[in-house]
């Protein structure tokens, strides 16, 4: 099946200083699996909006970095720009594009919103289909009062208290992470300098002033002239062109008329083959008569015929990485993509709306479990390549010898505490499979146990895979702590295994 993809579209409050955006886009790019698609910058909006795309995992560990990037470098209480803004990090959302459902967005948003509350101490609300209530949908509600007025307001106001991270702010302020569909940044410029019109032309469009449903505008300066600044939240039930033709005849009542339009980042393509379709009359069209979506379809195909088993081809290779670390973490994260799976076809089921907490906190730990493991299969590989390094170092001096040899250590302790590490992340997913066992959808039963003995077998290979390096230490006393911890890991399992079959047999009779 062709790889998953989402989009995040993060924004920046900077856009003045070249060096600060090219670090912020740098740290995304730093992000293997995920693609810098576009970075639009506004010098008097003080504003940068950087788009790209990936695999969902990816993709969310850039948008991390990017935030803690963006906290060490803007100072919001330096800040200055035309758009209104509460944080370095403005606003993160995450789009689904394919192979992702929007309630997968929702948990990455989730996901994140804790990870940037807890680690970089940043306050996060969560907004759009991510909200944690009703008037949190709504970008606006949430920046009311700027960085300025919520500096004041997060401290005495209940109401404003975020949800993830402490109710105070520093100098990068808050960030608004969430969930969308796709949204056009559209820019309509007039042939004046007088505010004040496009001011007049936002308030008839926007959906809150009585305008057009799905559209957001406003009106500022920008480079002397007068722009009306649109969010079109739903291209589908308003289209672009309406929109286009809307403003000209409102410009029209003033004398003024269109100059040019913009957009801010990057627009669906099904968007402009609509306005395409309206303004040419094309009303049989049909988007598969467009030579470049074809060519797509094709390529589609092939390149997911091709990368469907890349990982096991280079698990069969010559090569000795990916090995045995690598393959235990790969099988464990394939267990807690199960026990996802088992939770999110317990949820909205009658007959489980008892234990829809249980399943939701069982999903969010799994998926957290599954990007974790993901990023060990190839965190296993580097380790054996430092290992690598470390043995083509020069030896042909008593201190070049000293330091190989010092690296060598270092790089086989590593070696071990990788798959160390995945296989706590192994027991963990165990666990959760027993809860998947215990309250999940009956359907899906075998899942679960499937699930915990695919994350069995991979902890017991990250436990020799801990073991063997250990061994090769020219001091493994140091750290024979990790193999009794290990191998009382893998004892852990096994009983946890034997209670998951237990209740496979409660619960379906089958012994």
């Amino acid at each position: 099946m062709p790889k998953a993809l989402v989009e995040c579209i993060p924004n920046f409050s900077e856009a003045r200083r070249a060096d600060v955006v090219e670090r912020i886009v740098a740290s995304i790019q730093a992000v293997a699996g995920v693609q810098v698609l576009d970075k639009h910058s506004d010098l008097d909006h003080n504003r940068t909006v950087i788009t790209m795309v990936g695999e969902p995992d990816a993709v969310e560990e850039a948008a991390f970095r990017s935030i803690k990037t963006a906290s060490e470098l803007i100072n919001l209480d330096e800040h200055t720009g035309a758009h209104p803004r509460i944080g370095a990090t403005d606003v993160v959302p995450f789009v689904p594009i394919s192979g992702i459902t929007m309630p997968d967005c929702i948990l990455m948003a989730q996901r994140l919103g804790k990870r940037v509350g807890e680690q970089l101490s940043i306050p996060v609300y969560l907004y759009e289909e991510a909200a944690s209530r009703p008037e949190r949908q709504n970008l606006e509600n949430i920046r009311k009062g700027q960085y300025e007025g919520l500096k004041a307001d997060i401290l005495a106001n209940a109401e404003r208290k975020p949800d993830f991270g402490p109710s105070k702010l520093g100098t990068a302020g808050a960030t608004v992470i969430g969930a969308r569909a796709p949204l056009i940044a559209f820019n309509i410029y007039l042939t004046t300098n007088d505010l004040s019109i496009a001011q007049k032309i936002a308030k008839a469009m926007r959906h809150s002033s009585g305008g057009f449903h799905f559209i957001k505008a406003m009106g500022v300066m920008v480079d002397e002239r007068a722009q009306v600044s649109m969010n079109m939240t739903n291209f589908k039930q308003t289209p672009m062109a309406r929109v286009v033709e809307a403003v000209r005849r409102e410009a029209e009542r003033y004398g003024v008329s269109i100059h040019h339009s913009e957009l801010v980042g990057l627009i669906p393509q099904d968007a402009l083959i609509d306005a395409a379709v309206w303004y040419t009359q094309l009303d049989g069209f049909k988007p598969d008569q467009i030579l470049e979506n074809r060519l797509y379809e094709v390529a589609q195909s092939e390149a997911a015929q091709k990368s469907r088993f890349e990982f096991l081809d280079q698990l069969a290779s010559s090569d000795p990485t990916p090995g045995g670390g690598s393959a235990a973490a790969y099988a464990a994260a394939s267990a807690a993509a199960l026990v996802a799976m088992v939770g999110k076809v317990t949820l909205g089921k009658t007959k489980y709306i008892e234990v829809e907490p249980q399943m939701q906190k069982m999903i969010e730990q799994a998926e957290e479990l599954r990007v974790q493991l993901q990023n060990a299969v190839a965190e296993d590989a580097a380790s054996f390549d430092r290992f690598l390094q470390a043995v083509r170092m020069p030896k042909d001096s008593p201190d070049q010898l000293v330091a190989r040899a010092s690296a060598m250590e270092a790089a086989t302790l590593q070696a071990a505490r990788v798959p160390y590490h995945s296989a706590e992340l192994c027991l963990d997913v165990i666990k959760q499979a027993l809860v998947a066992a215990e309250f999940g959808n009956l359907n899906a039963i075998s899942d679960a146990l499937s699930a915990a003995s695919l994350a069995v077998g991979g902890l017991k290979s990250a436990a020799a895979n801990v073991r063997i390096n250990i061994h090769n230490l020219e001091h493994p006393d140091s750290a024979t702590e990790l193999i009794t911890k290990v191998l009382s890991m893998v004892e852990e399992s096994r009983q946890l295994e034997d209670k998951i079959l237990a209740q496979f047999i409660s619960r379906t009779g089958i012994g």
